[in-house]
């Protein structure tokens, strides 16, 4: 299992709060019950690519860096 990244604002200092936008392409098995509820009980994520990493406090994405936890 890998871990998510963790990010740093280097114009504002927040660590806590980002929009990510990441493409993702997964393999899910779908299991409709007879009443046509969906249940998705396993997926597996193929191939993901993060796009975008955006402060939410100050709004810049120029100055997001990826931190270890030692850093955080």
């Amino acid at each position: 299992m890998t871990t998510a990244p963790r990010y740093r604002c280097a114009a504002c200092g927040n660590l806590t709060r980002f929009d990510v936008t990441t493409t993702r392409r997964t393999k899910a098995f779908h299991h409709y019950t007879l009443g046509g509820e969906l249940a998705v009980e396993h997926e597996e994520v193929l191939s993901e690519v993060v796009e975008e990493v955006s402060c939410r406090w100050c709004g810049t994405s120029k100055s997001v860096e990826e931190v270890t936890e030692a850093q955080a």
